[in-house]
């Protein structure tokens, strides 16, 4: 569900971290690439002989040779092979749609948990609830220590606490356990914050879309797999079990995909990989040479306000930042949108005569949504590309175009629940089904394309500051989802005449979705305005321009000496 941390669109290189996308401390004066190519071309200028004979000296600190990305390039995740990338990306998948499955899944055992425990249907929906809310926070919380830890340790101790903390859920003596082991579990969930994060291991910004495109959809379908197949849980078992077996196959599917992690997913994170790469020179007989993290004592790594501050950022910038607060606030509804229908979907099939695995099947309309709003992106990333080739200093081109997408599919959000809204009515009515669900996947369309788009832009307007807006993104995604998934049932059930709830209930929503999504317009157009007045983005504006001067410069006496050196 959530992406709080994702890739920036150039590459940031510095003492600590030439590579990551998290890293929101990037130093100002590091050099920018905005492609795979030119990274080789700089890698290649700094290591051939210039003329006055000598090398590009070394990274020191205290006298210690600090080993940099240029210098291990082809050890690096950048220069796996495609075949492997993928294939890591493909668990990576598996891995977010087991975390978002978790999120869902376990609103299809309402039933069974209340009859467990004694409790009301609006009591049982805050396990629901609160894995949610503690998930936006968790994300946060998992983000820098990836940083310093690695992707693989962090990932993996979080699919363990999530599995582990499934037992008291599904162990639950009283139900005071069943919300400790909901709250815990979505608390451990790293979420987007690491595997969008990891997706900047391995692409450089202009091949990162596709893989950026390839993970939002894990996101967001893992959220409509848990009704679909919660479905046939509670079609076929009863009651009393079928609540424990939506806990028990989270847990069988938390559990196959760390195996799958655990043996096929190496360890991505550059700084992390630099300290593997100097140990094994210095194994080899090569003094001197160090990674970037062996050379920061414990507590400058894990106790400085520095942690603080990139815990903190992605809220600073979410009040303080109307690009960031707008695009999140409308990221996070689309988002709960599709957790409230968890709850109303099966109030309309119901009048139809569906049963329960029919009900969850209902849930296939968001795929297909989401199928085709995946397709229909990839021309607009080759058509966004080209354009970004075409008019490289145009500031609208590089950046708010990747919204162009968004302008013609965010207006199927109000228009799908607009659509949905007056097409629920019961089969008295005589209006087939088959016409609401047309509308749902109109609405995954826009979920999806909302997603995609917002990230992207997100990423490239912030630069080293992306992975603090794209958390802002991310904890509105699953906080706003978490708070409205309790108000979903009341909300549908008692708004306007008693025989139109959920047609007034959706035409509410469809409203304040077409406000929100005027907010994608404005920024369109107005971007490149609003951005010199963020503190943020003028900076990182500034520090391209001052990359690019310098750059001219070093071109230009380059250059010179060629022109005045002696002929050999």
């Amino acid at each position: 569900m959530s992406a709080p941390e994702s890739a920036p669109p150039m590459r940031q290189l510095d003492d600590n971290d030439a590579s990551t996308l998290n890293n929101d401390h990037t130093r100002a004066s590091t050099p920018t690439f905005t492609s795979e190519k030119e990274l080789e071309k700089h890698r290649a200028e700094a290591h051939k002989n210039k003329p006055d004979g000598h090398h590009t000296p070394p990274h020191l600190k205290e006298g210690k040779h600090i080993l940099t990305e240029l210098e291990c390039y082809s050890e690096l995740g950048f220069s796996f092979s495609k075949r492997k990338k993928w294939m890591i990306l493909t668990v990576i998948f598996l891995i977010q749609v087991s975390m978002n499955f978790n999120s869902s899944l376990y609103s299809n055992g309402l039933t069974g948990i209340e009859a467990k425990f004694d409790v009301s249907a609006q009591a049982a929906r805050v396990g629901a609830a609160v894995f949610l809310i503690t998930y936006a926070f968790g994300c946060e919380l998992f983000a820098p220590f990836s940083e310093e830890l690695g992707r693989w340790p962090i990932l993996q101790g979080s699919l363990f606490l999530v599995n582990l903390f499934n037992l008291p859920v599904v162990l639950a003596p009283n139900f005071g356990s069943l919300i400790a082991g909901r709250a815990l579990g979505g608390l451990c969930s790293a979420g987007g914050s690491v595997t969008l994060g990891l997706i900047a291991d391995l692409f450089t910004a202009e091949d990162q879309q596709y893989a950026v495109a390839f993970i939002v959809f894990s996101s967001v379908g893992g959220s409509v797999l848990g009704p679909i197949v919660g479905g046939f849980v509670t079609a076929y078992l009863a009651e009393d079990i079928a609540w424990k077996w939506c806990i028990w196959i989270q847990l069988i599917f938390g559990g196959v995909v760390q195996a799958m992690h655990f043996f096929l997913v190496p360890e991505t994170r550059t700084t992390v990989l630099l300290d593997r790469i100097a140990k094994k020179r210095r194994a080899a007989g090569e003094t001197n040479v160090y990674g970037p993290n062996e050379v920061r004592t414990v507590k400058e790594r894990f106790f400085s306000k520095e942690i603080i501050t990139i815990m903190l950022r992605p809220f600073v910038l979410y009040f303080t930042e109307p690009i960031v607060l707008c695009l999140s606030l409308l990221s996070g509804f689309s988002d709960a949108i599709v957790f409230m229908q968890i709850q109303a979907l099966s109030l309309v099939y119901t009048n139809y005569g569906f049963n329960d695995w029919q009900n969850g099947l209902a849930f296939v309309a968001f795929l297909i949504g989401y199928f085709i709003a995946w397709g229909s992106f990839i021309p607009a990333i080759k058509r966004n590309i080209a354009q970004r080739e075409a008019y490289p200093d145009d500031e609208h081109a590089q950046f708010e175009s990747r919204l162009w997408w968004l302008l013609w599919t965010v207006p199927c959000l109000p228009i799908g629940l607009f659509g949905f809204a007056w097409t629920c009515a019961s089969s008295d009515n005589h209006i087939p089904w088959i016409a609401s669900m047309i509308f749902v996947a109109i609405v995954g369309i826009a979920n999806y394309a909302i997603y995609m788009a917002t990230i992207d832009y997100m990423i490239c307007a912030y630069g080293p500051y992306s992975a603090s807006a794209t958390g802002g993104n991310g904890w509105s995604r699953d906080f706003l989802a978490g708070v409205l998934t309790l108000a979903a049932t009341p909300f549908f059930s008692n708004i306007g005449p008693s025989d139109k709830h959920l047609q007034y209930g959706n035409t509410i929503l469809a409203c304040i979705a077409s406000l929100l999504v005027l907010a994608v317009y404005v920024i369109y157009w107005k971007g490149p305005t609003m951005r010199k007045r963020s503190k943020f983005a003028e900076h990182l504006s500034q520090q391209r321009h001052e990359d690019k001067l310098s750059n001219e410069k070093k071109s230009s006496g380059k250059e010179m000496r060629f022109e005045h050196a002696p002929e050999a």
